[in-house]
Order: C-alpha cells, then structure tokens, then sequence
C-alpha cells in the first residue's frame, strides 16, 4: 500500500450514484437506543402528545419523535446549544439514521429547533420526560430511595447589554451615559462608560433590570467569574442506578436552598407515576418496584440550611448534606 498525497480541497462530484456512497455500520448505542424506543412506542406516543401544537395541511414539518431524538443527542453528547445539536446531526451518518433522515433529506437546522421549541409547551416536554422514567422503570433502573440533587447555572441566550430597567425602560447604555453626565463628562465616549462601568459596585439588581428578550434570565455571577445572564439547571438522580429523575429550571439568582424543594416534588411526582404504572406493575416483582416516595437525599453544602433541612424533614426524608 502506498500513502497518497492530499491535492488541496478541490470541489465535489456533482452527480454521486446512490451506490457509491459510503455507508456506515452505524453508532451501536443509538441503534439500541432506537430499538427501545421503537419497542415503546415511542413514537406514536409524542405524537399523540404533539398533535394539538401542529397544524393541518401546508408542507410537512419535523416529526416530533427527531425534535425530541435530537434534545436526546443534545443531552448524550454534550451538547448544550441548538445550533450545536443541529450542525452534530446533519454532519453524521449515524445520527441521520438515528433520526430517519435519508442522505438526501436535510436535518433540522437550529432556527427550526428553536420554533419547535416555543411551540410545545412545557407540560407535554414534562410528559415526554416522565414517559422515559417510566421505561427506565420498567427496566428495574429506577430505585427512588437514594436521590441526589445538584445544579448548575446556564448562561441564557440573551446578551447584558441588551438589559433594560424594569421602570423606566431605560437602556443600560443609556444609564451609563447618564451618570457620565452627571460625573461632568458631557459627551462620555465607549471608553468611559466601560471605565465607569467598572468601577461602580453592586451594578447588575435583578430588582432593577431586566431583558426584554427573555424576561425569565437572571444577572448571576457564573463560576468563572464573568457575570452573565443565566438560568439555574437543577436535576435529581437516583443513586443506586444513576438514572434521572427530575430537572427543573429555576431562576439562576435562587440559593440552592431555596429550589430544593420543587425538584424534590418533580422527583416525586415522576416516581408515583412509575410506581403506578400498570405495566410496571406487571414487569416488576413487588420488592423490586420503585419507591412512590424519596426517602433519602444527598446534596453539596450549597444545599445545607436550617429552613432547607427542617422542610425536607418534614416530608420525612433523611438528609445526607454536606455541612458548609
């Protein structure tokens, strides 16, 4: 075998036979994924769900089953924008089968992604979720004594500057310069309101501003340091199996414990759902079902409190906290 030398970029075939495009073996774990979810029934599933959000006639849409396959990609390889999930998706093979796109259909692009987005409501997302806790516990992956709780902040897809006051409507921007004025600098240039900027303290109230754009993101000081609007992402896992439970969303400028409890009650709320289920019921021996309630949670000492501890202990579950 002798090694060829690479000629530069050179332009494409225009006419390639369907025949003599490289096909590929396929990724293992989302041929299996896909075969669990096609043994579920999966899809007819979110599209009973989905039906209300998509209207009759015009061209054809995205099936609900590849939007909520491609959050899946989004979740397993971490990836934590759209644009992100949508170039992962039309660049491999083995995701275009995981999907059901054929070699001459395009995916999703990220815009899509986002309209679709918007359009389902939280409740039906909520469902899918607690469809997937489900199968897991139908499996026997899903325990429910252990949970334990973390989060993380996200940084919203909203930009500072765009930030305006909740009085007055005020641009940031335009409140710099104003205190510029006031300091005797009649036309300040970008240079001074950024010098200005930095040196006052206690800038960024969530209590006096706000974006427009997305009204729900809160100024929070991320771990790097940089201050950024943000979202705080909170997820409940069961510690036996590993399994999640329960995400939430909550505003980023929330102390962690203070948005314990509303993922200790998603949690809750997806494991009676399990534990009910009929055919979970009949999958699983009685000793082996998952617990209707969490018994026992596990947390950082970001979660530790007095207020914290005596609310979970009031719905009779053992802390494992770690103290600050």
């Amino acid at each position: 075998m002798c090694m060829s030398e690479r000629e530069g970029e050179g332009q494409d075939a225009f006419w390639i036979p369907t025949q003599d495009i490289v096909k590929t073996e396929g990724h293992p774990f989302y041929q299996a994924l896909n075969k669990i979810l096609a043994q579920h029934g999966f899809d007819r599933f979110v599209e009973r769900r989905c039906r209300k959000f998509y209207k009759e006639g015009g061209r054809p849409s995205v099936p609900p089953g590849a939007y909520f396959r491609m959050l899946m990609v989004g979740y397993f390889e971490g990836l934590d924008s759209e644009r992100g999930i949508a170039w992962r998706c039309a660049d491999s093979l083995a995701l275009r089968r995981f999907l059901g796109y054929a070699l001459t259909e395009a995916t999703p692009d990220h815009s899509t992604l986002s309209v679709i987005r918007s359009r389902i409501d939280l409740r039906t997302h909520k469902q899918v979720f607690r469809w997937a806790v489900i199968v897991l516990a139908k499996a026997g992956l899903v325990k429910g004594k252990t949970v334990g709780v973390d989060s993380t902040t996200l940084a919203a897809n909203a930009a500072m500057k765009s930030i305006v006051r909740r009085e007055t409507g005020q641009k940031y921007e335009e409140f710099l310069a104003e205190l510029a004025r006031n300091a005797g600098l009649e036309e300040p240039t970008r240079e001074d309101l950024a010098k200005l900027d930095r040196k006052r303290k206690k800038k960024g109230s969530n209590k006096d501003w706000f974006n427009p754009h997305d009204p729900d993101a809160k100024i929070t000081k991320m771990k790097d340091g940089r201050t950024h609007l943000a979202h705080k992402d909170e997820h409940a896992v069961d510690m036996v199996t590993g399994a999640v439970l329960a995400v939430t969303v909550q505003a980023a400028d929330r102390d962690d414990r203070q948005s314990l409890q509303q993922t200790l009650d998603e949690a809750q709320a997806n494991l009676r759902a399990a534990a009910r289920d009929m055919e979970v019921r009949r999958a699983l021996p009685e000793r082996e079902r998952p617990k209707e309630w969490v018994e026992e949670a596990v947390a950082d000492k970001g979660y530790h409190g007095n207020a914290a501890l005596l609310k979970t202990q009031e719905r009779t579950i053992r802390t494992y906290f770690a103290e600050p």
